[in-house]
């Protein structure tokens, strides 16, 4: 029930895809937001620390998912799909994984520059490993935001993918997902 079959992934995966979705697209709209926000504003520091939290959460979460993948496999491509289609569908997918990492991984630099540890929630904490290079927040910040913008057109582009297959090709890839 819970695992990938041949034509279709199984309910853990779908789980941990749109959770990964919605952890991706949460995470970029409140990024957007509080670089807004100015000194005053009550979410001034609520905001990055729930941001933190959460994006530390859906690196363990892509982990997780990555985990996953490599005990139950996936289904393969269905027969419709042209070579291209299949290694280029291959190589967005590892592309979202190391950026997902990548950002995470400037986000931990830049939040941990000051020596404090990243706190998530008030559950647990993940120490700071220090300043690594000079001006280290504001390079892994500017990084950080490049790799998000860079993720969200790739996202953007792998769902235009399952549309088109969806709509134009008219096959199941999208159903397999649903």
């Amino acid at each position: 029930m819970g695992r990938n079959g041949v034509p279709r992934y199984g309910s853990i995966s779908k789980l941990l895809h749109w959770l990964v979705a919605l952890a991706v697209f949460g995470l970029f709209g409140l990024g957007l937001w509080m670089v807004e926000l100015t000194y005053y504003d009550r979410w001034y520091h609520q905001a990055p620390d729930i941001h933190r939290s959460l994006g530390l959460l859906l690196v363990i979460l892509m982990a997780a998912r990555g985990l996953w993948i490599a005990v139950d496999g996936k289904p393969g491509a269905l027969p419709n799909h042209r070579p291209w289609e299949i290694h280029l569908a291959r190589l967005a997918h590892l592309l979202m994984y190391v950026l997902v990492f990548a950002i995470g991984l400037s986000g931990y630099l830049m939040a941990t520059a000051d020596g404090r540890a990243l706190e998530v929630f008030t559950w647990f904490s993940l120490p700071s490993s220090g300043e690594w290079f000079t001006d280290q927040e504001d390079i892994a910040g500017e990084i950080h935001q490049w790799l998000a913008f860079g993720l969200m057109g790739l996202v953007a582009i792998h769902a235009l993918a399952a549309v088109k297959h969806h709509l134009i090709d008219k096959d199941d890839t999208l159903k397999r997902m649903l």
